[in-house]
């Protein structure tokens, strides 16, 4: 089936306590069915000093289930919910279902 998120998408979150706030799609991963959006579930690490990296307290993102997220629309950067439509030179391409826009490029 089709991946209905995908890398570099613009999503808002739908629960939760980032609910509301929009980000990037930074990976997929659909084996979990869960995503990293950039700047949303911000968690507070600890980390030891390596010979590349400081050490301390860092602050990262981390995984937001694919059911809590929904693609921005196009159009007015609500959530919207995503459908498929079929080309007239065979490609598939992703809709937004509340105003028809197309999501692919």
């Amino acid at each position: 089936m089709a991946a209905k998120i995908r890398k570099g998408d613009k999503v808002v979150v739908l629960t939760g306590r980032d609910k509301g706030r929009t980000g990037e799609v930074i990976e997929v991963r659909p084996r979990e069915s869960r995503a990293l959006v950039r700047g949303v579930n911000m968690v507070r690490r600890h980390q030891r000093q390596t010979a590349r990296e400081q050490g301390g307290i860092i602050a990262k993102e981390s995984t937001v289930h694919l059911s809590n997220l929904a693609i921005s629309d196009p159009k007015d950067g609500k959530p919207t919910r995503v459908g498929f439509k079929l080309l007239k030179d065979g490609r598939k391409v992703r809709i937004a279902r509340r105003s028809g826009e197309q999501i692919d490029g």
